[in-house]
């Protein structure tokens, strides 16, 4: 982080000068960022200086770089929207506390860098706030917080203004008590300050209230309050610095350019902005060949700029792939579409040809006109305009909307009422369906019914479907309920299953982005040719296709930006015999334990023989996943017989988080006694989780099973190597679900259950054979102990087994529309050695 210098005490800059001596580039580093600074305008240098404390190094380096003021406006703008709390909503309340907060730090100090202002800033307005006027003491100011944001608890602090002139420092217990006073007067002889110094009594108080609490924490002990005060918040992910350099439309110094002509169009509306397709026509001869493994292609990376007065109204990316195979003398045609509200703008675009390293750059004034009619003005080269017409036709669909409303909450069970949302006249009726079964027609609206989602809170499917007189679909939209704030998921609007596409169409896809993620972009096959990616809504491309009448497919790709991706596939113009048969991939992570349940290392896939339903099946992938990352959770018991338990139980959880969870590895902590209670969202920061975990009190009953399918529910939408841990003394008694429901909910979620039995005696035998199949049936394991001091023993089984799996993948050869439960046996060629992983899955 940049840091303006500022008059203040050693210890207070201590970290800031060792950074100074450890890296010998700092000192030309920072010569050069205050001449980068020098040569901004001053609403830029002021902004800087705001935000001081909040800008990460990459920020500053970034924002340093840009050339046009309408970037930087831009980069403020993203800077601020990546600090919002709450980005669902209108307002960005942290943006506004700051400014309120430099404002005042402005108003009643001299700068916002100085001590004072630094801790107004951070921790926001002291309790109180008493201004010292004695005449032997140094100007001062004494602040009260009984909970300092930033420190979480009460502190006390004493401002100096040494020599009555310039900035007031926080005064510190290593200075001693004589560094107060204007003289070398000391507070000994029994004096007091009332008698000594001239102070009132209430002046009196709040300096010896001050010292007092500085002394009780000693000077160590006040160094870290004070670092827990100027504590600077975490800065955003350097990847949106990253991301933001990207969408640059300025062209490197000294690179070649090459030529390309630019046609605009405006083929629909969507909703109340304009489509403008932009097509740029590139003649073949002028591109460079990516030549890999013998496969011949153009790539070409387009980064566009829409500016309105002068400000950044869009930006945006994509990338084209176009195999040479594809390509004729004629140019090559790049399509992009944008969303614009009617009025004047500045397009900027620059085009990179990836393989011979040169560049296309324009700057062109357009008047987006507003649209009436489905095609309004095509573009305006004949061939494009041709090609793309059926494609173009599709936008006219958006007069025609139908949008289902999620309903509130989380877990959904029982007769729920679906709402949709509807606009155009021509729909005649709506299909409603779920899990891809039809259950009700309406002909009326408005548009709703109600369904039975029975008692479980299952991952359900629900889909709406509009058509006309003529039983042509006009709209459809999608939903899926119980699905998790960690589902990943795409769905292709366009094209749909069944209907015929002659020279073009137009591919739109739908997101589903967990809680807190963002796509770093999204790709669209046809066939297995990647096409375009995009790197930003909307997720639309105008796609042509092949010249014969084949069978083709279309395929949408998205990813985050950790790997983690999802698709979906449509086939086009599909034949009605061609039936589209749903395959399981089935995911299996296997332990391979001995006769003392410890973990066998060095196994081979052939080992290994996989049974579903009793028929073998043929391993796709085989993996040993020592290093693979792990999800895991644990449900703890807090009910009231924890109580004398609850404390031992905290340390043992604490020490298998600590163990366990690497950087690449995600924990969560959920509690229950007669509820379930999410303590600690999935995460591998340890802080958080012992957050989570300290001041847990036992009371109440024991809804085991409620919190059980509350917890797995929780996994839902997580890839990859899964596992919660159950710890519990007692028989479920408040539970609206019964075992066999939280056990079919189990094996549905496909997340191994380790279950910790806590001194389960004879009377309890019923509970005891429960988590025993509990765990068996999901892969996991069952722990049952006499004392709360074998819980650590337990978890170093669970780490070391969860660190000791084996991942087998094979697609099921079992085709049939069923829904029934499947079986799977893993069984291994060694007699010494047993396998262990879930009993079956539902498809």
């Amino acid at each position: 982080m940049i840091r303006m210098m500022r008059p203040s005490r050693f210890w207070l800059l201590l970290p800031l000068l060792l950074g100074f001596l450890l890296d010998p580039a700092t000192a030309a580093s920072k010569k050069e960022t205050k001449q980068l600074i020098a040569q901004l305008s001053s609403e830029y240098q002021e902004w800087l200086g705001e935000v001081e404390l909040l800008i990460t190094k990459e920020e500053v380096a970034t924002f340093l770089e840009l050339e046009k003021d309408y970037q930087r406006d831009a980069f403020i703008e993203q800077f601020w929207r990546l600090r919002d709390p709450f980005p669902d909503t209108g307002r960005n309340e942290f943006r506004e506390r700051w400014d309120e907060r430099v404002e005042e730090a402005r108003r009643l100090f001299e700068g916002i860098d100085e001590d004072r202002s630094i801790i107004l800033l951070l921790n926001g307005f002291p309790d109180a706030r008493l201004e010292i006027g004695c005449r032997e003491l140094w100007p001062a100011e004494v602040w009260f917080f009984r909970r300092a944001e930033n420190l979480g608890r009460e502190a006390a602090l004493l401002f100096i203004q040494r020599g009555a002139l310039g900035k007031y420092i926080l005064w510190h217990p290593s200075d001693g008590v004589d560094d107060l006073y204007r003289s070398s007067m000391s507070m000994g002889s029994g004096r007091t300050f009332q008698s000594s110094t001239g102070c009132n009594q209430e002046d009196e108080s709040a300096v010896r209230a001050a010292i007092r609490f500085a002394r009780a924490e000693g000077v160590l002990g006040f160094s870290s309050v004070v670092a827990g005060l100027t504590k600077t918040p975490e800065g955003p992910s350097g990847e949106w610095v990253a991301t933001f350099n990207s969408y640059t439309t300025d062209v490197p110094e000294g690179s070649n350019a090459f030529e390309a002509d630019l046609s605009l169009g405006f083929p629909g509306r969507y909703k109340t902005r304009t489509v403008i397709q932009g097509l740029i026509s590139v003649d073949p001869s002028e591109l460079g060949v990516s030549d890999l493994a013998g496969y011949e292609s153009f790539n070409l990376q387009l980064v566009g700029e829409v500016l309105r007065n002068d400000k950044l109204f869009d930006s945006f990316r994509y990338f084209f792939n176009h195999p040479l195979s594809s390509v004729t003398e004629e140019p090559v045609p790049l399509v992009f579409e944008r969303y614009l509200r009617p009025g004047e703008y500045t397009l900027i675009l620059r085009l990179e040809d990836i393989n011979g390293k040169r560049f296309f750059r324009t700057s062109t004034p357009i008047s987006v006109p507003l649209v009436q009619t489905a095609m309004a003005r095509p573009p305006s080269d004949p061939e494009t305009a041709r090609l793309l017409k059926e494609a173009n036709a599709a936008i006219a669909r958006g007069e025609t909307t139908l949008k289902i409303v999620p309903p509130q909450g989380e877990l959904h069970t029982g007769m729920l009422r679906i709402d949709t949302l509807s606009s155009g006249s021509d729909i005649a009726e709506v299909v409603f369906s779920i899990d891809e079964k039809q259950v009700l027609k309406k002909r009326n609206p408005p548009w709703s019914v109600e369904f039975d989602l029975g008692s479980l809170p299952r991952m359900r499917t629900l889909a709406a479907v509009a058509l006309d007189r003529s039983g042509t679909e006009m709209a459809r939209d999608q939903l899926t309920l119980n699905a998790g704030a960690h589902r990943f998921a795409i769905r292709l609007i366009e094209p749909r299953r069944g209907k015929a596409y002659a020279g073009s169409l137009r591919a739109e896809a739908e997101l589903e982005i967990p809680e807190g993620k963002v796509v770093e972009r999204l790709e669209f096959f046809l066939n297995e040719t990647l096409v375009a990616t995009l790197y930003q809504e909307p997720w639309t491309h105008p796609l042509l296709l092949p010249p014969t009448e084949q069978v083709a497919y279309v395929r949408a790709v998205a990813y985050q930006p950790d790997g983690n991706s999802t698709e979906d596939l449509v086939f086009v113009n599909a034949p009605d015999y061609l039936e589209e048969v749903d395959i399981q991939f089935v995911e299996l992570y296997v332990a391979a334990l001995d006769d003392s349940q410890r973990p066998v290392d060095g196994l081979i896939e052939s080992e290994f023989d996989v049974f579903e339903d009793g028929v073998a099946q043929s391993l796709l992938r085989f993996d040993h996943v020592a290093n693979l990352p792990i999800h895991a959770g644990i449900l703890i018991d807090v009910s009231a017989s924890m109580v004398d338990r609850i404390e031992k139980a905290q340390l043992a959880a604490l020490k298998f988080f600590q163990q366990a969870i690497t950087p690449k590895d995600r924990a969560s902590l959920i509690t229950f006694n007669d509820h379930p209670n999410l303590a600690t969202k999935f995460t591998s920061d340890l802080g958080e989780l012992a957050g989570g975990l300290a001041g847990l009190k036992a009371e109440r009953g024991t809804a085991l099973y409620d919190s059980l399918i509350f917890a797995l529910y929780y996994f839902n939408g997580i890839k990859g190597q899964r596992a919660l841990i159950v710890l519990s003394d007692g028989q479920d008694e408040h539970s609206r679900f019964a075992f066999e429901d939280a056990l079919e909910y189990a094996q549905r979620a496909g997340v191994a259950v380790y279950s910790i039995g806590l001194d389960l005696g004879r009377k309890q035998n019923d509970a005891r054979k429960k988590l025993r199949r509990l765990s068996e049936e999901t892969g996991g394991r069952v722990f049952l102990i006499n004392d709360v001091a074998e819980l650590e023993g337990a978890y170093r089984e669970i780490q070391r087994e969860l660190r000791s799996r084996y991942y087998l993948a094979y697609q099921s050869t079992n085709t049939e529309d069923s829904a029934d439960f499947r079986t799977i046996d893993v069984k291994l060629t060694r007699r010494d050695v047993k396998a262990k992983s879930l009993r079956g899955y539902y498809p």
